[in-house]
């Protein structure tokens, strides 16, 4: 038996597991007798921006079963290794538990292979367990992943985006996920900059958060009275760092004074 664990013929954990004990895995080809919709919670915006060196992602952090806030803290972004980092929208529960069996996925990886996995490697195997979320995603219990990563290649950062068939799209410079994606993913069109510091993407990111929660009921805005402020991770050459909540406070109450002036955020130059 201890021969067969040593030579499975396989790098990926979750075929190992589902070879020797597949009661252990989440099941993913269960049919539910009427799909569950909106009564579980779901979590909503997520955003990605590279800049150079490196990549940054920020989640807002609020969880909706319908109209109703179920969660108002609940966390989106996850190291899943010294260089990448995931981001969940859609069904906050399979969300969690896909981030938590990706993150041992890759691990499993590197001590196979005694080495980690390329960027567009761990982009696919993220694609695969997507794919297999597929029966459940038809029964509501939809999750939709961003990936981004530090590329050691290229000396900076990547950001893949899914469909819910698992299909993986690299994307240029920025991309935001989830129910105020596209009012993000304006806020970041406008405000990005080539060029840009680690820093000041950081703010960009806190910025298109705040753009989408004024815009999407479903996208939470910073809680200056209870303190809740968006996840925000930094991936570059030196790994994956995720900012404090005193640091992130420090950006949004920078943010805020400045909205005090002009609400609707700063104005992209017309050239």
């Amino acid at each position: 038996m201890s021969q067969l664990f040593q030579n499975s013929g396989s790098s990926s954990f979750t075929e190992f597991v589902s070879a020797y004990a597949p009661e252990l895995l989440p099941r993913r080809d269960e049919v539910l007798a009427t799909p569950v919709g909106d009564q579980v919670p779901h979590a909503t915006t997520i955003v990605a921006a590279t800049f150079d060196g490196g990549v940054v992602m920020a989640g807002d952090r609020r969880a909706t079963s319908g109209n109703i806030i179920s969660q108002r803290d609940v966390e989106k972004v996850f190291r899943t290794d010294d260089y990448s980092c995931m981001g969940i929208a859609g069904t906050a529960s399979t969300g969690l538990e896909m981030a938590r069996l990706y993150r041992v996925e890759l691990e499993h990886y590197e001590k196979l292979e005694g080495r980690t996995m390329s960027v567009k490697g761990k982009a696919n195997r993220l694609a695969t367990m997507i794919r297999g979320n597929l029966a459940m995603a038809l029964q509501g219990l939809v999750v939709v992943p961003l990936f981004a990563a530090y590329d050691p290649d290229r000396d900076g950062g990547r950001i893949f985006s899914y469909d819910v068939a698992g299909g993986p799209y690299e994307r240029d410079r920025f991309d935001a996920i989830g129910s105020g994606s596209i009012f993000a993913r304006g806020s970041l069109k406008k405000l990005y900059r080539e060029g840009a510091s680690a820093e000041d993407t950081v703010m960009m990111s806190i910025q298109a958060l705040y753009d989408a929660a004024d815009d999407d009921s479903a996208t939470g805005g910073p809680d200056m009275a209870r303190k809740i402020f968006p996840v925000v991770a930094v991936v570059d050459a030196d790994g994956f760092r995720r900012l404090t909540d005193e640091q992130v406070s420090g950006y949004v109450q920078q943010m805020m004074d400045a909205r005090m002036i002009s609400p609707d955020g700063p104005i992209a130059p017309l050239r």
